[in-house]
Formats: structure tokens, C-alpha cells, sequence
């Protein structure tokens, strides 16, 4: 399978997509670490005990720092995209169907594979968007 070239463009495009996804999820992170009581309401609606935010915290600090390192990038956005559909599916479980909540785990997990689609290769010519 040959590799598919990257233009200039294609990877700034993907770095900054995935910038984008690894702040907004950083920034997830820093409230589950450091702030858990901003989002016990959240934790308690959805039926996970308040003391599991740092847990998740964690799970999405490893997701993110694995999508942020180029060699690791693909298992990160396969682990950093099941979180989400996880996530996605608590709140489809609670009946909060096309809640804020889910399409921003949707925006992000499209986000995420988007911006590594544009920054590497490798991707592009394993899951080819044209054929030809």
C-alpha cells in the first residue's frame, strides 16, 4: 500500500485540527483533576460517583497525550474516539438525545480523526476518501 503524500497545507490543516481537539480536551482534563466539583451536578445526573472524575480525568490525560505524539497518534484517536462514544452513549442512556453534550463528543471525535486524516499518510492511504 503505497503511502499517500501530504501537502504543506493538508499538514498544517491536521496539526491545527488536532490542536484544537487536544486543548478542548486538556482543558476537560484540568476541570477533572483540579476543579471536580465544577462538574459534580454532571457526574451526579449521569450516575458516576463524584470521585470518579480524576479517574476520568486520567483515561482522557493517557487518550491525549498518545494522539498528541505522532508514532502513537492512531491508537490515541482510536482510544481518545471509543471515550467519547462512551460518553455519547451515557447521555443517550439518560435520554438526552442530541444533547450539547453528545455533538460536542461527536464534533470532537470527527475533529480528532480529521485532523489526523490531513496530517498523516499513512491514514489517508489506509482509509482513502476517494478511490482511484
Amino acid at each position: 500500500m503505497a503511502i499517500a503524500s501530504t501537502s504543506r497545507f493538508s499538514y498544517f490543516a491536521g496539526w491545527i485540527l488536532s490542536a484544537l481537539v487536544v486543548l478542548a480536551l486538556l482543558a476537560d482534563v484540568g476541570v477533572d483533576l483540579f476543579a471536580p466539583s465544577m462538574i459534580q451536578a454532571e457526574m451526579d445526573a449521569t450516575g458516576f460517583p463524584p470521585g470518579q472524575a480524576f479517574i476520568l480525568g486520567i483515561i482522557i490525560l493517557v487518550c491525549v497525550v498518545l494522539y498528541a505524539i505522532p508514532r502513537t497518534a492512531v491508537l490515541g484517536a482510536i482510544l481518545m474516539t471509543a471515550f467519547l462514544g462512551g460518553a455519547i452513549c451515557t447521555h443517550f442512556r439518560l435520554g438526552e438525545i442530541g444533547s450539547p453534550p453528545q455533538i460536542i463528543c461527536l464534533v470532537l471525535g470527527v475533529l480528532a480523526w480529521g485532523g489526523l486524516y490531513l496530517r498523516d499518510g499513512r491514514v489517508r492511504a489506509l482509509l482513502p476518501l476517494v478511490t482511484g
